[in-house]
């Protein structure tokens, strides 16, 4: 493996498996790293592996961006050198590829960089340990920091990793009332609620709350079109309960795409259930409301919001309440609206630096998961990823010679026609088998 000259730009790697993942990895990896850094970005094969559309919308760009499995990724860092390695993954496969860089035993490896895309709401313990062996565990807040070393210090495992940051994307400018705009946004989420009940419920008191303000616009904010994938699985598309809702939608109700800080320059109230944007809004002072009108429960995700100020209904939406944030929380959230976003970022970049010089000095990188620690969870884990529990690939997984020209297009062909029918699959057959089940 080549290493880089003191004078070579920094080789950043990052591995993302959906759109947003994409985004927060990449965007921390700017944050993070010197500006003239050469960026490679790695697409795991997958239920989510993002579209060109929804690359787009995302609008993160890298030197060079190609999709790849777990095991050609690892063969990636392994022959093309990288210094900094970023995995913008869901935990299971952050500590696949974790013990698979291990299993490499390189001789000059690359400081790893993990942590989370937005609100850590669920599976805390679970998703930290599994995100255990990063050289950096980034955490978004102070409040994330707080946990995250508390769970790491609970189970013996070294908390050094932790290192306070914030989410990469925020920004824009500070909100600003403009006479004759009133628009409210809602933003949709693809997991939460799940039902088709609650998630009906949701869009009829938003299309209600159109018809009783005429005058307001009213836009309904959605991830992605029917048959993509985000982070979540999304089985009951908004797109689809609107084609179906009585009565049909009002003139001042759209439904809009696009990137979600254009959106928010036009945005007078953001409303969701639990959605990162929320903290985007924040960010820009933007009145944001967290509805409650399904409950403040751990499902929803809506519970880490307590004590934010933010929790209100429908009912006193269409009365004209707007909650007041409590400064305190917000402060503890890392939304920094009090202009301290701009050294959000210090900690890490220091601790980024620091590792980099000791290169390549840097011990192997060691998951508190092992086949000691947790010999029933591991094993499966790593086989997902078709790697051994030692890390190595399993006997068939290893490909060295990839297919060139006609026969890599055609590979391509059979793989997205296939990506395809499993969406198709998940949102349009899963539902009706799992209904006929309920019968």
């Amino acid at each position: 493996m080549d290493v880089p000259s003191s004078t070579s730009p920094l080789r950043v790697a990052v591995l993302a498996d959906s759109d947003t993942r994409w985004k927060w990895g990449a965007l921390t990896a700017r944050r993070i790293s010197e500006d003239e850094a050469e960026l490679t970005g790695f697409l795991l094969r997958g239920r989510a592996t993002p579209t060109a559309r929804q690359l787009a919308e995302v609008g993160v760009t890298a030197d060079e961006l190609r999709e790849v499995t777990g095991g050609e990724f690892l063969r990636a860092i392994r022959d093309e050198g990288y210094d900094l390695v970023v995995l913008a993954l869901v935990g299971g496969a952050v500590q696949a590829m974790l013990h698979g860089l291990a299993a490499l035993r390189l001789p000059h490896r690359p400081v790893l960089v993990t942590g989370y895309v937005g609100v850590v709401y669920e599976k805390l313990a679970d998703g930290l340990l599994l995100r255990h062996g990063a050289d950096i565990v980034l955490a978004n807040s102070r409040h994330d920091a707080d946990r995250f070393r508390a769970v790491y210090e609970g189970v013996g495992a070294d908390a050094s990793a932790v290192t306070e940051a914030a989410l990469p994307f925020l920004g824009g400018a500070p909100y600003e009332q403009k006479e004759g705009r009133d628009t409210v946004v809602f933003a949709a989420q693809p997991s939460v609620p799940e039902s088709r009940a609650d998630r009906t419920y949701l869009l009829r008191r938003l299309v209600e709350h159109a018809r009783l303000h005429p005058g307001r616009e009213v836009l309904l904010k959605l991830r992605s079109k029917p048959g993509e994938h985000t982070t979540h699985l999304e089985e009951l598309p908004y797109q689809k309960l609107a084609d179906k809702l009585p009565g049909g939608l009002p003139g001042n109700f759209r439904l809009v795409y696009g990137h979600m800080g254009e959106v928010l320059d036009r945005t007078d109230l953001l409303v969701t259930v639990s959605s990162t944007a929320a903290l985007e809004a924040l960010h820009r002072r933007i009145p944001t409301v967290v509805l409650s009108d399904l409950g403040v429960r751990e499902a929803l995700g809506n519970h880490h919001f307590l004590g934010s100020g933010l929790l209100a209904s429908w009912d006193q939406l269409d009365a004209g309440h707007r909650p007041q944030p409590d400064e305190e929380w917000l402060a503890r959230q890392g939304v920094a609206a009090d202009g301290t976003y701009a050294s959000a970022f210090d900690e890490a970049r220091k601790r980024v630096a620091e590792l980099l010089g000791r290169r390549p000095e840097l011990p192997p990188v060691a998951p508190y998961y092992t086949t000691t620690t947790a010999p029933g969870y591991l094993p499966g884990i790593l086989a997902r990823h078709h790697l051994a529990a030692d890390g190595t690939p399993l006997p068939g997984a290893a490909v060295e010679n990839e297919p060139t020209g006609v026969r890599r297009l055609v590979r391509d062909a059979v793989r997205g026609a296939a990506r395809g029918a499993y969406r198709h699959g998940v949102q349009r057959i899963a539902p009706v088998i799992r209904r006929m089940g309920a019968l």
